[in-house]
């Protein structure tokens, strides 16, 4: 029987490259997104989905958001979305699928969060926020939990759709061409380039390719 991994975010981007990836190794993979009907912000939801599930030996937290302002124009609901979609969804659902995960012989948890969780960055309050949280909260489940890796990657900027958005923001209030707004956000990165999604999902698949715990990887 092969393996069954839950992906969030699994559609687009680098959930879908993540997605594909694990197919590859012969893992049955179910992505929950809103493009599949899913509400991360529904806490019942959550639980329904987790219950409706036979088994679960992979969750990966890819979903997200990632928008930006300068603070005075972050708003209540930007703050809070960013918190709700970005760390507290993945908390949920690392708690409801825990007695899945525990029951799996290779019971693994891979949280995607950003090198905004690391080093924060202007404009990204909410953001960094968020994702700081998700890197302290995988931090805690890796020195916690015994029967269960659980392991994150911290991407920079990606080729995404998400990363789309912000060059079309960038667009219309800095007045820049699109090609100059992207390169702006690739010069970001250390490599010079917007990581790729597959670069993503390659670092998924090694991680469970390899035992350990607790490991930390920065893609820039």
């Amino acid at each position: 029987m092969a393996e069954l991994a839950l992906v969030t975010g699994g559609e687009t981007g680098i959930g879908k490259a993540i997605v594909n990836a694990l197919r590859a190794k012969g893992y049955e993979v179910k992505s929950a997104s809103r493009r599949t009907g899913f509400d991360l912000l529904d806490r019942k939801a959550i639980d329904r989905l987790i219950n409706s599930l036979p088994r679960l030996d992979l969750l990966v937290n890819n979903a997200g958001i990632a928008e930006s302002a300068p603070l005075a124009k972050t708003t209540d609901g930007m703050w809070d979305l960013h918190i709700a979609l970005d760390a507290t969804a993945p908390f949920l659902l690392c708690r409801a699928a825990l007695p899945l995960l525990k029951k799996s012989k290779r019971g693994r948890i891979i949280n995607v969060a950003s090198t905004a969780g690391l080093k924060g960055g202007p404009y990204i309050a909410a953001y960094a926020a968020a994702k700081h949280a998700l890197v302290g909260l995988s931090r805690s489940l890796a020195a916690e939990l015994k029967d269960v890796s659980v392991d994150w990657i911290c991407p920079g900027f990606v080729d995404s759709e998400l990363t789309d958005r912000s060059v079309a923001k960038i667009v219309k209030e800095a007045g820049l061409a699109e090609a100059e707004a992207r390169s702006r956000l690739a010069a970001m990165n250390p490599c010079g380039r917007l990581i790729r999604p597959d670069e993503v999902a390659a670092a998924v698949v090694k991680l469970i390719l390899e035992p350990g715990s607790g490991r930390e990887v920065v893609l820039e």
